[in-house]
Formats: C-alpha cells, structure tokens, sequence
C-alpha cells in the first residue's frame, strides 16, 4: 500500500529546505506514493502541482501567535489523510506539527521526522528540530551540532543524508547555449579576456563579500588578470550592506574590477563560465551546496575550511581548502590554480539520487517500526 507523506514548511519560494522538500515530493510521487506538502506556498508550487504532489496553502510558518490556532486543523487533516509519514523543515511548522501529532492517540499518529537544516541559535524554540523520531542532518557539521547543543539527543535516532546536485543538470561537459554566451558578452563586454572569480550566495555580512574585495584588491596588486563577480542578490533589509560594499569597492579602486550581479537564475551559467569559485562564509554554512555545484560543473573551488563546505572539498577537492579568514592565502590558492587546475573527483557522495533514496529508504524504514 502506498505510504502517504506529508511535509511542512513555511513557503515554496527559494533556498535550500524549499528545493528538497520539492525534490523529495516528487520522486515519492514517481515512484506511486502519496505526496503531500503544506506551506504558504511560491514560486516551487507549479512544479509540485505538474508531478501530481498535493499542495495545501497554509499560514504555518507565520511568526504570530495566531499560528498555533492551526495544531488542531492539523490534527483532523492528519486522520482524514491517514498520513503515515510528518516530515517537517523549519522551527515554526515543525512546533504545529509535533503538537498536533503529540495531541493524537499513540496508536494513531504517523512517524514524526524532522530535518536539521542550519546551526540554529540554540535554545527551546530551535530544539524542536530534534523532537523527531528520526532526525535528518544534512551533513556531519549539523550532526555534531545537534550533539554538541541538545546532548540528550539520542544519537541512534539522527541520521546523516547529504544534500545533493543532480549530475545531470551539472554535468562536467556543461557549456552555456551560444545565445546565453552572446547575451553575457553583450552585457559585459569589460570581461573579455579576464579570469573571472565568483562568489555565489545572498548579499548578508557573514558570507564573505568584504573578504571577496580584499582578495580581488589583492589580485590585482600582484598583476593578476582577474574580474570579480559577486552573484546575489540583497533582501530589502540587506540593501544598506549592499551600498557599503559598493562604496569600498570604489574606495578600493576596484569599481571597475568587481561587478555586483544581483539574484540570478542562471547561476549555473555563470559558475561554469568562472575560473575558480570562492566559498568565504564566516559563520561555517550546513551544507556547501554552491561549492558541490561548482565542482559538478569541473570548476575549482577555494572554500574555507569549516561546515558543510569542508565535508564537500574533502572528498572531491580538498587542496581547495583555506584556514577561515586568511584572504592572504585564498589569494595566493586562486593564483595557483589559474595556472594549474586542481584535480576535481568526480561527484558519487553528494547526488540528488542518493539523497532522495536514502530519504526514501527512511520513510519505509520509520514506517516498518524500525525506529
């Protein structure tokens, strides 16, 4: 009998939670499970809806207190669906949905899962995230994580499943469409000829922009023939940090040696046109997924040395990695793998398929009352 699967978060835009809660959907749905998936809704909801996936637009990731009003919806929707699998991503749904599980009878309440997405400011409200009968870590940085903040967690119950790229949409041989190239020529005809550096990821303080400037400063002081590209774009609230960044780019000489991107949905095409991609958070990210990208597409990496970003150079480029913070030595790695490319393993850890079976594989288990 199909196992019917129901995933909480709080929308359907984009990021990382979103696009596995979509990923995970779907392959159930294909492979003739029932997928179900409550959240405020977005962008992801078209994709969900042509694979067959039942999506049901609720509040649940609201910051109110009014949020709590939808435990006991939950609870009947529950019953009426007969969900044998809760399967939650984020704090706020995760507490509606653990307590309209916990308010059913014992023997008529489905396998409560969560997934450990980030190193979430320790406290009660973040440690719902491990109340689950089983709990995902999206990598071994977040198992020692929940081990090191929330100790009585039982070890037994966590398991580690690695966010993955599809091989397919990152192959090693990807070259951009000859339109795209000409497009990109056309708007920025400054490039031509430059090795290009690029630091993906959202404009926010704590994933390396002001460390990208001084590299590239550096770069250039040496000779270097290089053009930074910063690909993100800024969140209203992150638009003050932006200008910062533009005005020490200015002060540093380097307007016209650095370019601001903005949110790109070809980020795919820009990684695969760079010469080195740069992984430079402060704060060690869960999982490098821009990094395993990157990679994917044979693009070198330098990446600092800590969080998910590590795990993934230690097994595909790890002569990529730098001590956190030293812009000296990331330099000095970009000048050595323009003139000489890094050997690049090819990707058989992080793919979208391992990580969808072995979800998959742990729904079936939890379900068998394997817990």
């Amino acid at each position: 009998m199909p196992l019917t699967v129901l995933q909480t978060l709080p929308a359907l835009e984009t990021g990382g939670v979103e696009r596995g809660t979509v990923e995970v959907a779907v392959e159930l749905a294909r492979r003739g499970q029932r997928a179900l998936v409550i959240s405020a809704g977005g962008a992801l909801t078209a994709e969900l809806e042509r694979a067959g996936v039942q999506h049901h637009t609720w509040p649940i990731g609201k910051k109110s207190p009014l949020t709590l009003l939808l435990v006991r919806r939950l609870r009947r929707f529950l019953q009426q669906e007969n969900v044998d699998i809760l399967h939650a991503s984020s704090r706020l749904p995760a507490w509606v949905s653990y307590l309209a599980w916990n308010s059913l009878p014992v023997g008529n309440r489905p396998v409560f899962i969560t997934s450990v997405h980030g190193p979430y400011r320790a406290g009660r409200y973040s440690a719902i995230m491990t109340r689950g009968q089983r709990v995902i870590a999206i990598s071994r940085y977040i198992y020692d994580y929940i081990l090191t903040q929330y100790p009585e967690t039982d070890p037994g119950k966590i398991t580690i499943i690695w966010r993955g790229v599809d091989p397919e949409r990152f192959p090693r041989s990807y070259r951009p469409a000859p339109a795209w190239l000409a497009q990109w020529q056309r708007a920025h005809p400054q490039l031509h000829g430059k090795a290009l550096i690029t630091l993906p990821g959202r404009i926010t303080r704590w994933k390396g922009a002001v460390d990208f400037i001084e590299i590239i400063a550096r770069l250039k002081q040496a000779g270097t023939n290089v053009h930074g590209l910063i690909a993100g774009g800024a969140e209203p609230r992150r638009r003050g940090f932006l200008r910062e960044l533009m005005r020490a780019t200015a002060r540093r000489g380097l307007q016209h040696d650095i370019s601001f991107l903005g949110p790109r949905n070809d980020l795919r095409e820009v990684l695969s046109i760079s010469a080195v991609v740069l992984s430079l958070a402060h704060i060690p990210e869960a999982f490098g997924r821009t990094a395993l990208e990157a990679l994917s597409l044979g693009r070198p990496v330098v990446a600092y040395a800590h969080g998910g970003a590590q795990e993934v150079l230690e097994e595909l480029q790890p002569d990529g990695l730098i001590p956190p913070g030293n812009v000296g030595a990331t330099a000095g790695k970009i000048q050595e793998f323009l003139k000489t490319q890094p050997h690049i393993a090819h990707n058989r850890t992080f793919t979208l398929q391992q990580m969808l079976d072995q979800t998959l594989a742990l729904y079936e288990q939890a379900c068998s009352g394997n817990l």
